[in-house]
């Protein structure tokens, strides 16, 4: 599934890219051949490379590329990451495409992998969510499995979330979970959305088995895993930072989820120069 994925994304880039020609790659003769190298300005956690890689062999499938790190590997400021050698425009006019996925998805690898490290030694899952930038959802939960972390749900289609207004509009949270379980099989997750620790009794004693506690301060997360007893696996989310991370780990939720990691993108500084 990955394998189209990473096709349609690259396809989609190169053709918003190119449309009927790139102009100043076609200054160049149509037979020369180039070699470059891509370096990284910053450190961070390398991700993309099945990306990178199909923009220039789409439009040269002799094209070679040597890497000189892997997905899910280290990075530090000067390291070469790679080297390439194929027909000098498909280097210059894949390149940009290229670089934006290596770029964006190493950045979200990054961050996932900064705070993977703060939990360490903690049974603490640091889960995604679906605030991706759009026409990448794949391959930023791709990215986020490569910096350590764990996807939740891919879309509306494969789980599901019952959040304020779901309960609102079924009539309570007994109502809709009674609901989510009958149209729920094996494989769909069902998860509900609580606010208090009364909810969260109420939602435990309909079933509730997988449970986000919304907005949940220090104080309320002890007591919410204390009430639980180990009957529900509890999710903590919303407005939590690197600061917090540890402490909010600590009170023994089973999972934290982070829109960061996704949605508040910085691309890593990589260079791409022809050598």
């Amino acid at each position: 599934m990955l394998t189209q994925t990473i096709k349609n994304d690259v396809r989609k880039s190169l053709e918003e890219d190119i449309r009927s020609g790139d102009l100043t790659a076609n200054l160049l003769p149509p037979d020369d051949t180039a070699r470059a190298q891509v370096i990284t300005r910053q450190s961070g956690v390398l991700c993309g490379s099945a990306w990178f890689e199909a923009c220039f062999l789409a439009l040269d499938p002799g094209c070679n590329i040597a890497w000189h790190a892997r997905d899910g590997e280290r990075i530090r400021p000067g390291q070469k990451l790679c080297e390439i050698s194929g027909k000098a425009r498909a280097l210059l006019t894949a390149e940009r495409s290229a670089l934006n996925f290596l770029q964006t998805l190493s950045s979200t690898a990054t961050v996932t992998r900064r705070h993977v490290d703060i939990v360490e030694g903690l049974d603490t899952k640091i889960m995604d969510t679906r605030k991706t930038l759009p026409g990448l959802r794949d391959a930023q939960k791709y990215a986020v499995r490569t910096g350590g972390g764990h996807n939740q749900r891919m879309g509306l289609y494969d789980g599901i979330l019952i959040k304020e207004n779901h309960i609102a509009a079924a009539g309570g949270i007994a109502a809709v979970l009674e609901k989510a379980f009958l149209i729920a099989d094996d494989k769909t997750s069902v998860q509900i959305e609580v606010e208090n620790l009364v909810e969260l009794e109420e939602a435990l004693a309909s079933g509730a088995r997988l449970i986000l506690l919304d907005n949940f301060d220090i104080d309320m997360l002890v007591a919410a895993v204390e009430h639980n007893a180990g009957r529900a696996e509890l999710e903590a989310s919303g407005g939590i930072t690197l600061a917090s991370l540890r402490e909010i780990a600590e009170t023994g939720v089973n999972r934290i989820s982070i829109g960061a990691l996704t949605k508040d993108v910085e691309a890593l500084d990589l260079s791409m120069r022809i050598i």
